[in-house]
């Protein structure tokens, strides 16, 4: 049941995969809260769909793309805005937020979870990752940290070693794309991507506080000819 403090409204509290998640209503705009530590809202989600669309413009067909952490639905909203887009992979660990897109979230992401290209996943995108197969996506898109350098969780670091990226280009197809959102700069991280991919761009997008917003996108060079299946 909700639950009025001061002018926050507490839509629902759970005990997620790493402590308590909550979604709180303020002000006419919902709010995903971990552990006591704001992760995302309803406010703007410029810089979530530009993640996304910077991925969906530059990857190949036949557009099939992965969304690691699903949010308030911004990202998800926004490739299947674009017309390349052919099926869309949701990799996101905690029921909570998946049943939170299908219910209160769904008017602000229209319906996103509903329409017939997206395919969800209750699983660590981690190990998601991992166990996909070779040159199977064309997009990955990664949102589950505040960035490379500011992660929710320590396993998540994997995700940004020289290891996860060697597995993100072996999962994607040639001239496949991988975008990366960040709260903060991460030029470490940047480094170590142009050792596993080409055209290395970074892109920052202005916050409404603090430090812009940065989306970081590489495309995985051209294989040899029987690289994929």
């Amino acid at each position: 049941m909700a639950q009025d403090v001061h002018d926050v409204t507490v839509v629902e509290r759970v005990v997620g995969c790493c402590g308590e998640l909550a979604l709180l209503r303020r002000d006419g705009h919902y709010e995903i809260v971990a552990n006591g530590v704001f992760l995302m809202d309803t406010r703007g989600g410029g810089s979530e769909r530009l993640h996304v669309s910077a991925a969906a413009v530059r990857m190949p067909p036949p557009g099939r793309m992965l969304i690691g952490g699903l949010g308030v639905g911004f990202s998800l909203a926004a490739a299947l805005a674009h017309p390349g887009v052919g099926e869309v992979h949701v990799v996101e660990r905690e029921p909570a937020v998946l049943r939170w897109n299908r219910a209160q979230l769904a008017p602000v992401n229209a319906n996103a979870l509903r329409d017939p290209r997206v395919r969800t996943y209750e699983a660590d995108v981690v190990d998601w990752l991992a166990n996909a197969p070779a040159c199977s996506l064309d997009a990955i898109c990664l949102d589950v940290d505040n960035g490379p350098e500011w992660l929710v969780t320590p396993g998540n670091a994997w995700l940004y070693s020289n290891d996860g990226l060697r597995t993100a280009a072996r999962v994607l197809s040639p001239d496949g794309v991988l975008t990366i959102w960040s709260s903060a700069p991460a030029p470490a991280f940047v480094a170590r991507m142009n050792e596993h991919f080409a055209e290395v761009e970074v892109t920052e997008v202005s916050a409404a506080q603090g430090e812009p917003d940065v989306i970081v996108r590489g495309r995985v060079p051209l294989k040899s000819a029987g690289a994929c299946p």
